[in-house]
């Protein structure tokens, strides 16, 4: 299959798959299901940026005294992305399940949601870092592919993953600003078609520009391990039910990157 028939593909499926993920959440499975996702997404996460990109780009050229300040200086870049609301990333099941309540709880009262949730200006807030978010992605999945289609196929898997409780959320507060779960569904899909444009971007962009490749794939490593450490681990912390659950999935996301890509080192 042609490279760039590959990169559509998996940007369609991390933005439109976990879309289509957390809404199953929002309208009938299991709340406890967002809990799993991240014990389940932070193993992929760390194993993928461990074990896949990182080595992959050593072997590349980068020497480690180039690699770790660009590591270094992506978590601070995402860190800071992330206070200014550019970079929207609250992982919360926590979070969402609250969201989702205060929803089913006011359902009665539209308007008394935009009151309390300021309809304009969050919905507006939540879209557009959803959507540069999603872009982001999409331009790690095309490195990740012109490294190596496995490597991108491994890093498109852990998107998918960690994007379905981030997406849950957002859903829960367009519902509580008082959206119809339709509209809902139709602009957290124009948001999520965002990774398609950075897919598309990044292979037209590091195709002519190959050096680049490991500095990109350095920044999506700092990306999973900012995710991972700052949003997802100290959440897994919190939880006080099923945590041997929580461990096996951790591992079974580990697992899966290291058995299940068919990319070694």
């Amino acid at each position: 299959m042609p490279l760039l028939t590959q990169i559509i593909l998996a940007c369609l499926a991390g933005g439109l798959l976990s879309l289509f993920a957390a809404a199953m959440i929002l309208f009938g499975l299991p709340r406890r299901f967002l809990g799993f996702t991240v014990s389940f997404s932070t193993g992929l996460l760390l194993a993928t940026a461990t074990l896949h990109l990182l080595p992959e780009v050593l072997e590349s050229g980068l020497t480690p005294h180039e690699m770790f300040p660009l590591l270094l200086a992506g978590i601070l870049g995402f860190f800071a992305l992330e206070k200014i609301a550019l970079w929207r990333h609250a992982h919360g099941a926590g979070e969402a399940h609250a969201r989702i309540e205060l929803c089913e709880d006011h359902r009665h009262s539209h308007h008394h949601h935009a009151l309390h949730f300021g309809q304009s200006g969050e919905t507006l807030s939540i879209l557009i870092g959803d959507g540069f978010h999603n872009f982001t992605d999409g331009l790690l999945i095309a490195a990740a592919f012109l490294a190596d289609p496995a490597l991108g196929w491994a890093t498109t898997l852990a998107i998918i993953a960690h994007e379905v409780p981030q997406e849950a959320s957002d859903f829960a507060i367009l519902l509580a600003a008082g959206w119809p779960r339709g509209k809902a569904l139709f602009w957290n899909g124009i948001s999520s078609l965002g990774s398609l444009a950075g897919g598309l971007i990044g292979y037209l962009a590091l195709d002519r520009a190959q050096e680049w490749v490991p500095h990109i794939l350095t920044i999506a490593a700092a990306s999973f391990l900012y995710i991972a450490v700052a949003d997802l681990m100290p959440r897994l912390k919190r939880e006080q039910q099923a945590i041997f659950v929580h461990g096996l999935l951790l591992a079974a996301g580990i697992a899966i990157v290291v058995f299940g890509t068919g990319h070694a080192h």
